[in-house]
């Protein structure tokens, strides 16, 4: 509340006081700009006139404008002494919520607080739904939301979905780069009971140190140079729903820290503001680095560790699960026929067989490409042999060998010896991460 009148800023302090509401007043209007930057207000009253013998109430049609420039859905009510229909007439077009005259009726300013409170919020909330619907419909139009497979690695992860779906446990996915974490993720959020709040995805690895209290606590407007209206975090933005952090393993000792805390006191508050908000979400993350090494080498937290992986749900690469090969071909396959208008309907057993020979160390996301691309170049409606090309140092059909663990071994060892047993440098020569190499290894007794 902002009145040059002390004795009018103590009592009604004092009287909204007693109805539960937490008021700032504030006799010099040239401090407006600084509480805005500093918090954030469900109400402003502004009296009309500060000077003295001052009745034409411009002072407060300036200030309303310069709150509202602001904030175009501040809600603010007009105080003066001085009041008639035409000024409160023009008070409500230039962006005032309501009108109220000194010395006004107790029951009547409460009553006009407490409606104003609640158009507050209803800006707030379509705000909110304005921001989730459009994250929604980014969402939806990302083809493939389904996870595709039969085979008994995949149906190991179905079962640890349906087990951990229904209850509010914290989810750790691991897995390799294009293997379908984030499906994962969303049959999870689908088959839980938030399924009909936002599921709302961050891609910690693309978050920048500078942004990040920005993206995941919102700021407020004018808080730093580009914030140019307040904004809710995805923290607010899921609440209710499910949060999911993808590639958090990217995330620097600095920033866990301050995520860590979030996670503890299921608060957040915006960039340049004093108040905090409860959020209220279920948290799904994933990586594909070796989060418990990093644990041990020190570049990630154990106590953020527990804190994410209640359970742990390990994404089988496409190596492992060769045959659901043929089932994601032809999904893929009717995709993107249907959107390239190409007519091209199946694909060879040769060519099958390719696919199914070839290591895919980029996994589904590989195949996926592989499949668009013959689309696209086909000349007739069955893929040939001749429509895929791979990399060579990946390409393992032309080994004599058959057997897909022998070739896969033989490649992992080949690659060790090429660079004196550098796994960094192995792994690269064979397209994978050091994460995904160390489990071939293991696997392979290497």
């Amino acid at each position: 509340m902002i009145d040059d009148d002390e004795d009018v800023l103590l009592a009604a302090k004092m009287l909204l006081k007693k109805h539960n509401y937490q008021v700032i007043i504030e006799k010099n209007p040239n401090k407006i700009p600084f509480l805005l930057n500093n918090d954030v207000y469900d109400v402003i009253l502004l009296d009309m006139n500060f000077s003295k013998d001052t009745t034409s109430g411009k002072e407060g049609f300036e200030w309303l404008s310069k709150i509202k420039e602001r904030d175009a859905q501040a809600v603010v009510i007009m105080i003066t002494a001085f009041g008639d229909v035409e000024m409160a007439v023009r008070a409500l077009k230039e962006g005032a919520t309501d009108f109220i005259l000194k010395p006004w009726q107790n029951e009547k300013l409460i009553a006009t607080i407490s409606t104003a409170i609640k158009l507050k919020r209803s800006y707030n909330e379509v705000d909110k739904l304005r921001k989730a619907k459009q994250m929604l419909e980014e969402q939806i139009s990302q083809p493939f939301r389904d996870i595709i497979g039969s085979s008994n690695a995949m149906k190991e992860v179905y079962d640890l979905i349906d087990r951990v779906a229904k209850t509010d446990a914290n989810v750790l996915i691991l897995g390799e780069n294009g293997t379908g974490k984030e499906l994962v993720a969303r049959a999870i959020h689908q088959k839980s009971l938030r399924h009909d709040s936002s599921f709302v995805a961050v891609d910690m690895g693309a978050i920048t140190e500078t942004l990040f209290e920005s993206e995941l606590f919102g700021h407020k407007k004018g808080s730093f140079t580009d914030a140019r209206e307040d904004r809710p975090g995805r923290f607010e933005l899921a609440n209710d729903g499910t949060l999911f952090l993808d590639e958090i393993g990217n995330l620097s000792l600095n920033l866990q820290s301050k995520l860590l805390s979030a996670l503890q006191s299921r608060r957040i508050t915006r960039v340049g503001a004093n108040t905090s908000v409860d959020v209220n979400i279920r948290l799904i993350c994933a990586t594909n680095m070796p989060v418990e090494q990093m644990v041990k080498d020190g570049r990630f937290r154990q106590d953020l560790l527990y804190r994410i992986n209640t359970v742990e749900i390990r994404i089988p690469p496409l190596s492992e699960r060769v045959d659901d090969i043929p089932m994601l071909v032809n999904h893929f396959l009717d995709y993107y026929s249907r959107k390239y208008r190409k007519d091209v309907l199946s694909i060879t057993p040769e060519a099958l067989t390719k696919l199914k020979k070839y290591a895919w160390p980029g996994n589904v996301r590989e195949l996926q490409h592989s499949l668009e691309r013959a689309v696209i170049m086909a000349d007739s409606p069955t893929l040939q042999e001749s429509d895929f090309l791979f990399n060579r140092k990946n390409d393992n059909t032309s080994t004599d060998s058959l057997n897909l663990d022998e070739v896969e071994k033989a490649a992992v060892v080949k690659a060790l010896q090429l660079h004196n047993g550098n796994i960094s440098k192995a792994a690269d020569e064979l397209g994978l991460t050091r994460a995904s190499l160390y489990r071939r290894m293991e696997k392979y007794g290497v």
